[in-house]
């Protein structure tokens, strides 16, 4: 077995036989973290590794028409589901549609204080009150087959007709309220008006992202784009750095470090400015080993140009205070305070069932993955880059999303800068991995650690539908 070919060989951080222990060789993320000239905040210093099995998954969750619409009937009514920001609805009466599968949500602020979501469907005859997805501004909701109206919060404003409805209220037909509350800025819905409240549903976020609030980040860029790829397959192409190596030809991320907080919350952190050559021990070809890369060579790899090192630094702490410098005096903030780690790495993460949420400045993103309408073979992507926004400023009118293909290039998009070619090579595979799980007769295999997370979404989704039908 290779944990005993390792464990003899003294290849492991962890010299253990028991599974899910065994770790690349060399300095594990922590210990970068931990030599830090600018140390981590003590939630990134966290470890929660989970061993939960070695069973292979079944390529039917991700291909079967009866697998997706069991989704649509017990995940997508049920979870918490970031729909927009709160600078989307900036003013009463501004109005987003969120659409997830079949399912269609008004947003809606209400007042200054007041948030409301609603099924986007009249409570006469069910005609779709508002067509297309993303920004409207309206007082009220009218229907557009009778002219049934209902003010912002949801109430009867008029009804044509009214002698011949005396058995409608407000409580029998106002508009159909779903579950709405926030967090670090982001507006979350829930179907289930007996969800958990969504402060117990985001676990150890609620803490950790006190070290880096996210309601202080502005919305600098929204991608959206189609995958073709089921939305499973596709989100889980960027949870784990296993894939570096081949798909982004990169000797970054072979120690990456991979936390299970709970059901619902899993994590990675990917150190850039440093990489170990012991932990590519394994990994064929010798580019990277023979010989290492040097602390300049690696400093240019961070696109840090014209800095010579002195003796005794290092790539990342040159190039991070370079970024801390430059970047905050372009965006107008203070980031003097900021840790290495929050400033370059590659810090995700996620919350079930498909939102990913990156604190770093370097890599500022924020991700969703979502069915594409009822089609099982698709999904969208959503990607948002989140700036830093200064103490003084007011959250700005936030850009339109821009709307890709399956067959365009993000490089289309020219503020991704060196992140498109990135994500061109991130979704490049999904394809040929949908046409791969056609035509396969065993399951999916999982590392036991770099793709830990991924089995612990297959788990949670398992228990979470079946429980929502024992409910049904």
């Amino acid at each position: 077995m290779r944990v005993h070919n390792q464990v003899a060989q003294g290849m492991t951080k962890k010299s253990s036989l028991e599974p899910g222990t065994a770790r690349a060789q060399g300095p594990a993320t922590r210990d970068v973290l931990l030599t830090d000239k600018h140390a981590a905040p003590s939630p990134l210093l966290e470890e929660s590794p989970q061993f939960l099995g070695d069973e292979d998954i079944p390529f039917e969750r991700y291909t079967s028409q009866d697998y997706f619409d069991r989704e649509m009937k017990s995940l997508w009514p049920r979870t918490w589901q970031w729909a927009c920001r709160e600078e989307h609805l900036a003013d009463t009466g501004d109005v987003q549609v969120y659409d997830i599968g079949r399912y269609s949500i008004i947003i809606t602020r209400v007042d200054e204080d007041t948030i409301k979501a609603y099924l986007n469907t009249c409570t006469h005859r069910g005609t779709r009150l508002l067509d297309g997805e993303g920004s409207h501004y309206s007082q009220g909701f009218t229907c557009p087959f009778h002219g049934w109206s209902w003010h912002l919060d949801g109430a009867i404003r008029n009804i044509p007709g009214r002698w011949d409805f005396p058995h409608v209220t407000d409580a029998t037909h106002g508009l159909q309220e779903v579950l709405c509350q926030r967090w670090g800025g982001f507006v979350f819905i829930n179907m289930d008006r007996d969800a958990q409240p969504l402060e117990a549903y985001l676990g150890v976020m609620t803490e950790h992202f006190d070290a880096f609030p996210l309601d202080r980040r502005r919305i600098k860029l929204h991608v959206q784009k189609r995958l073709p790829a089921n939305w499973k397959a596709a989100q889980e192409a960027f949870m784990e750095a296993y894939h570096n190596f081949e798909t982004h030809d990169s000797p970054h991320g072979a120690n990456a470090q991979y936390d299970i907080f709970g059901k619902y919350v899993s994590r990675f952190i990917h150190n850039l400015g440093s990489y170990s050559p012991q932990a590519l021990s394994d990994y064929p070809g010798d580019k990277w080993r023979d010989p290492p890369m040097t602390e300049q060579e690696m400093l240019a790899g961070l696109a840090v140009e014209g800095r010579t090192l002195a003796e005794g630094e290092t790539a990342r702490e040159v190039a991070a205070q370079t970024i801390r410098e430059n970047l905050g005096a372009e965006l107008g903030v203070d980031l003097s305070a900021t840790s290495d780690s929050i400033i370059l790495d590659s810090i995700e993460y996620h919350l079930f069932p498909n939102m990913f949420f990156f604190p770093g400045i370097v890599v500022p993103m924020v991700y969703r993955f979502r069915p594409n309408g009822m089609d099982v073979d698709s999904c969208i992507f959503d990607l948002m880059l989140m700036e830093p926004l200064p103490d003084d400023e007011e959250h700005p009118e936030p850009p339109e999303p821009i709307h890709l293909s399956v067959e365009q290039s993000y490089t289309e998009v020219e503020e991704l800068a060196w992140l498109a070619p990135v994500y061109d090579e991130d979704t490049g595979n999904l394809q040929l991995q949908t046409q791969g799980f056609k035509n396969a007769f065993k399951g999916m295999t999982l590392g036991n650690y770099q793709e830990s997370r991924i089995r612990r979404i297959y788990l949670t989704q398992e228990e979470f539908m079946q429980q929502a039908e024992e409910r049904s």
